[in-house]
């Protein structure tokens, strides 16, 4: 992540993050680097459908789809983008192995990514299959996939 906050730095862009499974831990992550405060504009951790709402993610959106879809995902991106006039929106929401909730909401292993870039008025999505048996490692493979797709998006540049 030191890389991508200094790609950021370099080209004067900034980053915002709305997230729910990770609860802050991508936010956390990044904070830990010196000079992060430079690109850094705003965090949202969403962990309610009230608070993503709240945030701006479509109600409807969230009915049609459930919380735990490409398109929300993309909403929170989005929304978090505009919210903080950031250059980059990131989005994550999904399920870490909630195998105690058996439902109609989608798979309990997937999590997805969206990242929102506002010059280009873009996304960048990954659906992520989720393997291990713990939270904590789960989010960390979440976390290193979101650095990837930053990457990715950012050596385009």
């Amino acid at each position: 992540m030191k890389e991508i906050i200094e790609k950021l730095k370099k080209n004067n862009k900034t980053i915002a993050i709305m997230e729910s499974c990770t609860g802050g831990y991508i936010v956390n992550e990044i904070t830990n680097i010196p000079g992060s405060s430079y690109v850094l504009k705003y965090s949202a951790v969403t962990y309610s459908n009230e608070y993503k709402i709240k945030m701006g993610v479509d109600k409807n959106i969230i009915d049609k789809y459930s919380v735990y879809s490409q398109e929300v995902a993309d909403e929170m991106s989005y929304k978090i983008s505009c919210f903080s006039n950031s250059d980059y929106g990131v989005g994550v929401t999904g399920k870490l192995l909630r195998s105690d909730q058996n439902n109609n909401y989608g798979e309990n292993d997937i999590v997805f990514i969206s990242l929102y870039e506002k010059e280009k008025n873009n996304f960048t999505r990954l659906k992520l299959k989720i393997s291990y048996e713990t939270r904590e490692k789960n989010k960390e493979l979440v976390y290193n996939n979101v650095v990837k797709l930053l990457d990715e998006v950012l050596s385009i540049k």
